[in-house]
């Protein structure tokens, strides 16, 4: 079977579990810029890139995902947040690209397949992909609003060079997380089409949005219906929510794309609001108790965790929705959906 008929399969059986970040665990690490940078010949600081840990570091990188598989995740993201050319750019570290996404995909798929092996459960490996720190949508100045310091085909492209090598390290999905500008998005679901059509295969998809405001809008807009409306074309596998706020503050914004999607949510918030220092203080008690609430509103096929969240908060959330009946994947009518920055339907 392969892994989206695998995933919506184990998905109608019991709500399914996503790791944690990276990052948190990196920080927790307490590295100094020697670890990050390891042999590797760099003219910049190497502190805070921790996609390049998948090359300096791979122990660190493998112990951190099996942290999240004994929490109980079945889906492990890929270290590769920043993994792209625009943002590895910023460290001098662009020609990496390709050995960053090969070393991480493989660290994963290893660790998925022992896990498998061990107790017979498959798990999936998401290739990760971040927004970068470039906008398609925006213009960074505010004196020349058709202004851009990319365009479409070359963000495509950088895309293209990281799923490439994520899919040949054997991810299982192409995870676009974090969308703040649904233009970026379009551009790396279109790159991850032509990397199926380029091998012969469709290349599963799925997709998260993060909103920058409690209104529930991405950067570029557009609320989480009109979002939907907007990849709905693509057919992810799953669509959802990450980072943004913490559970409470998503919940109104779960429940409205959880009633637009016919396909499978999957959300994974922070650990809360940041404090004053910018750390997260919510226990896993509390992130788990919040999120059972979602559950059995019938909100969920899967959730994991995003900034703040620590294997302790995967392990919570696993057992607070342990037995609960996953959402219900309700197929639509046949409607004309449009979208600006809001939603418009229209019947056939």
């Amino acid at each position: 079977m392969n892994a989206a008929d695998a995933l919506r399969s184990a998905a109608k059986a019991r709500i399914l579990i996503k790791d944690g970040p990276y990052g948190t665990a990196v920080q927790a690490l307490g590295l100094a810029e020697a670890d990050y940078r390891g042999t590797l010949e760099l003219n910049r600081d190497q502190k805070g890139n921790n996609d390049l840990l998948n090359i300096t570091r791979p122990a660190d990188i493998e112990a951190i995902a099996q942290s999240y598989v004994e929490a109980g995740a079945d889906i492990l993201a890929t270290n590769t947040f920043n993994a792209n050319r625009i943002s590895q750019a910023d460290y001098g570290a662009e020609h990496l690209v390709r050995e960053i996404n090969l070393a991480a995909a493989r660290i994963l798929r290893a660790v998925a397949d022992r896990a498998e092996a061990a107790d017979g459960r498959r798990r999936f490996v998401a290739g990760a992909l971040g927004p970068t720190n470039k906008t398609l949508s925006l213009s960074p100045k505010v004196e020349d609003p058709g202004f851009r310091e990319v365009d479409f085909d070359g963000v495509k492209a950088v895309y293209r060079e990281q799923i490439d090598a994520l899919l040949d390290g054997g991810v299982d999905f192409i995870l676009i997380e974090t969308v703040f500008d649904t233009l970026n998005a379009k551009a790396a679901a279109f790159a991850a089409a032509e990397a199926g059509d380029a091998l012969g295969r469709e290349v599963p998809v799925m997709m998260s949005m993060t909103l920058t405001d409690l209104s529930g809008r991405n950067l570029s807009g557009q609320t989480v219906e009109a979002f939907w409306h907007s990849v709905r074309h693509v057919k992810p596998v799953t669509v959802g929510l990450n980072c943004s706020f913490g559970a409470t503050e998503l919940r109104p914004h779960v429940q409205a794309l959880s009633g637009a999607a016919d396909t499978l949510t999957m959300v994974y918030p922070n650990a809360g609001l940041p404090n004053d220092l910018g750390a997260y203080d919510e226990l896993p008690e509390t992130t788990a108790k919040l999120i059972r609430d979602w559950a059995e509103q019938g909100l969920i096929n899967i959730v994991g965790g995003c900034c703040g969240t620590t294997p302790a908060h995967i392990a919570a959330m696993a057992r607070a929705v342990e037995g609960l009946v996953p959402r219900q994947v309700v197929e639509k009518p046949v409607m004309m959906r449009l979208s600006g920055l809001e939603p418009a339907s229209f019947a056939a």
